[in-house]
């Protein structure tokens, strides 16, 4: 079984599974990986804002750590856009990107899920230090880039794997029928 690092761009991966109208549930989806792959690592990458803000990311994060999961996280930033806006950002792209050259001489596969066009360089790099690369998005909404997509080995649209990693609220996915 090929050893193979799982890389997760988590905004990336939330807005993939929003536009394919569903809920990723991560521990299928690790499961999932693991029947194909001696999984080396698995990252989960995520900004979470400052601690003294309440945020749904801290608890998933934590129930991430304990389900297999390693996660890379950074304090967002407050700023002022041109406008004179306050917004907030955090941007992953450096450390998944460092993480990506980092884990590349010790697996044979790397499963990258974005479809961030930045990462179309990291990815060619990571393919010259002789790692083969799939990256994990949807077409739907224009999520990947056509530069990564064309530039992995292989591409695997999320769609395909719904019935496998989809979160079910208990147990069951709920179903809406029209009532006669």
């Amino acid at each position: 079984m090929k050893r193979a690092a799982l890389l997760i761009d988590g905004s990336n991966a939330y807005a993939s599974g929003m536009a394919l109208g569903f809920q990723i549930d991560y521990v299928k989806f690790l499961s999932f990986f693991r029947k194909r792959y001696d999984i080396n690592r698995a990252l989960y990458f995520t900004a979470l804002p400052p601690k003294d803000m309440v945020s749904p990311l801290r608890p998933m994060t934590t129930f991430l750590e304990h389900n297999g999961y390693t996660v890379v996280s950074k304090e967002t930033k407050d700023y002022i856009n041109h406008a004179g806006e306050k917004k907030r950002k955090g941007n992953m792209d450096c450390e998944i990107a460092v993480y990506a050259t980092k884990y590349a001489e010790v697996v044979d596969e790397m499963v990258l899920f974005s479809g961030d066009g930045d990462f179309r360089c990291v990815v060619e790099r990571v393919q010259e230090l002789g790692t083969r690369v799939t990256v994990l998005s949807t077409l739907v909404g224009h999520m990947v880039a056509d530069s990564l997509r064309r530039q992995a080995d292989e591409f695997i649209e999320l769609d395909s794997m719904r019935a496998d990693i989809e979160h079910m609220k208990n147990g069951a996915v709920k179903r809406y029928t029209l009532k006669e």
